[in-house]
């Protein structure tokens, strides 16, 4: 079958293999080139597919030869449709850490039900018996409580009044404006339900009444801050409460975690595209100011060299790590530097249709837009036929 990309309404429908095979490979050739990293040897990433999810794993597993589970909720190839992303980057990590002697192990399933934790423990007993490092990298628009089977969906609006701003597609590069209604307080609760530190907590918890987590384990999950430009639809907004609840949710299982000498932690990432931000408005728009600015001053990262120094310069270096006035790490310090923040308000002025393409890196946000999803890579014949299974 030949795959190209089918994209809605800035929503890829579809993803390539081999593009994403090779978006492994590369992220696995860095983690080589860096050298080893300092890092726990046994892992558990909740949410390990995709984004910061995958990219702990592999810095974990390549650079610290350390043996990894990682939880995921994808979907297989059917018919002439292809598997999701994250199933075909999950298949080619896989392959590589059985190729390199890594061991390993992947759940697929809910990663909010009791049955994927029952059997995630299960694994830890069989393959590490205890886990000394979860990373909760879990991004998910939907939550059923595995209790009262209701569902919850989160929402990404602003708080007590509409939002409207410019906005990028990601895909064309044309800019609009984009209204965003103010949310309920119902659907602000369900966010917080979906995107909070529930079920955070909930995970750290059923690895402790299981005895598999080892005394002394560190935990991370990861979050997302941004500038004053965004705040009134996404800090100040829904997600924003949900990020707000998932530190308070950090700071309460610190202080279980220290009773037997462990950490709990939030790092505070920086800004790149994924396939939820390339949905929010304004976001995309930021990106493309941002990503210019940075590579100009040599600062671009991307999620593999995110990770690599979370783990490097913060995590692992054997002292407390550095942490703002709220107690998060803070990885995105280059995005947030005060010289970077005043070149994106200064473009942020003067974006037009004609201006954007001189002010932002328009091809670097439609490159990673498609590479996400294992398109617009130039050693890929996207031409020709390729097993959508595989």
């Amino acid at each position: 079958m030949i795959i190209q990309p089918m994209i809605r309404n800035n929503i890829c429908m579809n993803a390539h293999p081999g593009g994403c095979a090779l978006n492994v490979q590369q992220q696995i050739a860095h983690v080589r080139q860096a050298g080893p990293v300092t890092a726990p040897k046994r892992v558990l990433v909740i949410g390990a597919s995709a984004g910061y999810g995958l990219s702990s794993r592999i810095a974990a597993a390549f650079g610290a030869g350390a043996r990894t589970i990682g939880v995921s909720f994808e979907t297989p190839a059917k018919g002439s449709r292809t598997a999701s992303a994250g199933w075909y980057l999950d298949q080619a990590f896989q392959k590589e850490a059985g190729a390199a002697g890594l061991q390993h192990k992947s759940i697929i399933g809910d990663a909010f039900s009791h049955q994927v934790k029952e059997e995630t423990i299960r694994e830890i007993r069989s393959m590490m018996e205890q886990v000394d490092f979860v990373v909760y990298s879990l991004a998910s628009g939907v939550r059923i409580d595995p209790d009262t089977g209701e569902m919850y969906r989160s929402t990404l609006k602003p708080i007590g009044r509409d939002y409207r701003a410019l906005s990028l597609d990601s895909r064309t590069g044309e800019v609009a404006e984009a209204t965003v209604p103010a949310a309920t307080e119902e659907e602000i609760a369900q966010t917080v339900k979906v995107m909070g530190g529930e079920d955070w907590e909930l995970w750290i918890k059923a690895l402790q009444a299981g005895g598999v987590l080892a005394p002394g384990a560190v935990t991370v999950a990861y979050s997302y801050i941004g500038p004053k430009l965004t705040f009134p639809l996404y800090r100040d907004g829904t997600i924003g409460r949900a990020k707000d609840h998932l530190e308070e949710t950090a700071r309460s299982l610190d202080t279980v975690l220290r009773e037997s000498g462990g950490r709990a932690w939030v790092s505070v990432n920086k800004a790149l595209v994924t396939r939820a931000s390339s949905v929010i408005p304004a976001v995309p728009l930021y990106l493309a100011l941002l990503y210019r600015i940075m590579k100009e001053k040599g600062l671009h990262e991307g999620t593999i060299e995110q990770c690599l120094r979370l783990f490097s310069e913060k995590l692992f270096t054997g002292e407390e790590p550095p942490v703002d006035s709220l107690g998060r790490i803070r990885i995105d310090d280059w995005e947030m530097r005060q010289d970077v923040q005043d070149e994106v308000e200064r473009d942020w002025e003067k974006i037009t249709v004609e201006t954007l393409p001189l002010l932002g890196d328009v091809e670097g946000i439609k490159e990673d837009f498609l590479k996400i999803h294992g398109f617009g890579f130039p050693e890929i014949d996207y031409s020709a036929d390729v097993e959508v299974s595989s």
